[in-house]
């Protein structure tokens, strides 16, 4: 028997990836302040990939305290350059000089997803992938921004590699499906093994 999942945060890449494998998610997202949680994480030198998952816990443990019984799914994405986390533009000027600083270097997108019930942790994953960008002509950029428009804001590396960013890809490492957002595999294989999803 299916269950309903709940995903804990408006996350257009896990919305996608879970639509594409026949997965109906309803969105009930967490009203938390993603900087409030990290800012005590910068203190102690936590990892990105440790940022990813204190929010993603948290949004998953917030929403599925505040409606019992049902599923939520946390996911959280945190892009890292040489360990420093980068944090989504401000505004277009800013994601444009983003994309002169990747051009032709190797970023990291880590990745946690987790699932709760009942303010209870039942399952996490996280992982890493590294995607290397081709060396970007400032014209190119230009056209590229004045395409994607202010939506491409929502990601810190302004490549959504499930769309139209693949283009501004030479290689990736790791999981396509984490380079794109989320764990796929060893998330379905959860929400089979929980009976969330037929087998």
């Amino acid at each position: 028997m299916k269950t309903s999942i709940f995903l804990a945060s408006e996350n257009s890449s896990a919305l996608r990836l879970l639509g594409n494998a026949g997965i109906a998610v309803e969105v009930m997202a967490a009203d938390l302040d993603d900087r409030a949680l990290e800012e005590p994480l910068e203190e102690t030198g936590a990892s990105p990939e440790d940022f990813a998952l204190v929010v993603a816990q948290a949004k998953a443990t917030e929403m599925s305290e505040q409606n019992p019984g049902l599923l939520f799914l946390g996911c959280e994405q945190v892009w890292s350059l040489d360990d420093a986390v980068l944090p989504l533009p401000a505004d277009m000027e800013e994601a444009r000089r983003r994309l002169l600083l990747l051009s032709g270097r190797a970023h990291t997108i880590n990745v946690a997803v987790v699932l709760a019930r009942d303010g209870q942790i039942l399952w996490h994953k996280t992982d890493v992938a590294s995607i290397t960008m081709l060396k970007l002509d400032p014209g190119f950029i230009g056209r590229y921004m004045a395409e994607i428009g202010p939506d491409g804001l929502k990601t810190a590396n302004l490549c959504r590699i499930d769309g139209e960013g693949i283009r501004l890809v030479e290689t990736i490492e790791g999981d396509r499906f984490t380079a794109a957002g989320v764990p796929m595999l060893p998330l379905l294989a959860e929400l089979r093994r929980i009976g969330a999803i037929d087998a």
